[in-house]
């Protein structure tokens, strides 16, 4: 009877505390997300309607895309925040004390938050692994067809569109017959981008697509500067990059635009083709898509100990602790990142090394309090 008190006991304490380590979660995971939003995707918004003339509605789903992305970073976030604040009231309100004397030490008070970290961290895996992939490659798709389409005025006809170059030089000078449907008919591109040559693109149809400008059923003449046709191309069906060209801008969602088994996959292709900046930011990003979650846990361990304040202190600490950690895991993290890039440590230890530090530093503490207060 006596061990079948003791169990309730200990379940109604895990659901006191997950209660109110739930409640600071879900405030911690709202505030960080604004905090994101409001300093980086704003900007990017807005840079991306003034910059690329991408209509409003199209930018903001957008960004609505990517808030899967900034759920993987903020739920590590949200979970310190509950951590720290949550133990450190229970501290200052001396509840800890009672559970202490009540038998209950450290390890048992934290088990049930351990367990929502793991949780919570699982929850994270499983967003930047199902969905960040899928959303990241429906965004970029999105910007570009947008990009694409704000050139082309439906129901006009004869008319025509420039792109210049970044000296304000003419690019290309499109001629189009009509348009109708998003799709241009009977259409004569004056391509002024390479030195010294005139490329003349003519073509029966062309629409955009997330690859480029698809062209149907036409011909590319070459032409030199005296006039003399070098080449001369049939095709029925061709793709071209002409209009914004956001080409090392979506290089950067190559890892982002797959999962963990796929990015392992794609990587061990032979990729001559990329740069090796560009191929140590792909392997960074790998191991990250398993540190980022597991991130979670790590604040946990130390959060635990930082949160038990001393009887003689009468303020809650909880909310300065968890912006130092945060300021000292993204400062570890910023400059491991660099290290990698810079092939001065290996990937590895570039998506590692602030975990690694923030686990040592945790143990050691955790270890430190629980022996103090046992």
């Amino acid at each position: 009877m006596e061990n079948s008190e003791n169990t309730n006991k200990i379940t109604i304490l895990d659901k006191y505390l997950i209660k109110q380590v739930i409640e600071v979660f879900v405030m911690g995971v709202a505030i960080f997300t604004s905090i994101i939003f409001a300093s980086d995707t704003f900007i990017t918004l807005i840079k991306q309607i003034s910059e690329y003339g991408i209509p409003f509605n199209i930018a903001l789903m957008m960004i609505i895309l990517n808030l899967p992305a900034v759920f993987v970073m903020t739920i590590p976030m949200g979970v310190l925040l509950a951590t720290v604040m949550t133990l450190n009231r229970l501290s200052l309100a001396s509840e800890i004390t009672v559970m202490r004397s009540c038998g209950i030490g450290l390890n048992r008070i934290a088990k049930p938050i351990f367990i929502f970290a793991i949780i919570m961290s699982l929850l994270g895996f499983f967003i930047n692994e199902a969905i960040v992939p899928t959303t990241t490659k429906v965004s970029k798709d999105l910007a570009i067809w947008a990009l694409g389409q704000k050139n082309i005025p439906d129901g006009k006809q004869n008319f025509t569109f420039k792109e210049l170059s970044s000296s304000a030089g003419l690019k290309r000078l499109f001629y189009v017959g009509f348009a109708k449907d998003k799709i241009l008919y009977n259409i004569t591109v004056l391509d002024l981008s390479k030195p010294d040559t005139l490329q003349v693109l003519q073509a029966r149809t062309g629409a955009t697509s997330p690859q480029g400008w698809n062209f149907e059923k036409g011909a590319i003449y070459t032409i030199a500067d005296d006039g003399e046709v070098l080449n001369t191309t049939f095709f029925e069906d061709s793709v071209a990059q002409f209009g914004v060209d956001l080409t090392n801008e979506m290089n950067k969602d190559i890892a982002k635009e797959q999962n963990f088994f796929q990015l392992v996959k794609y990587l061990s292709h032979d990729h001559s083709d990329l740069d090796e900046k560009t191929l140590t930011s792909i392997k960074i990003e790998l191991f990250e898509k398993t540190a980022v979650p597991l991130t979670t846990i790590v604040f946990v361990l130390i959060g635990v100990p930082l949160a038990i304040t001393p009887p003689r202190v009468r303020y809650n600490r909880g909310f300065l602790f968890s912006i130092l950690i945060l300021f000292m895991y993204y400062l570890i993290r910023a400059l491991s990142v660099s290290f990698a890039e810079a092939e001065s440590i290996a990937p590895f230890w570039g998506a590692w090394t602030s975990n690694f530090v923030l686990t040592a530093l945790g143990v050691w503490l955790y270890y430190k309090k629980v022996f103090t207060i046992e």
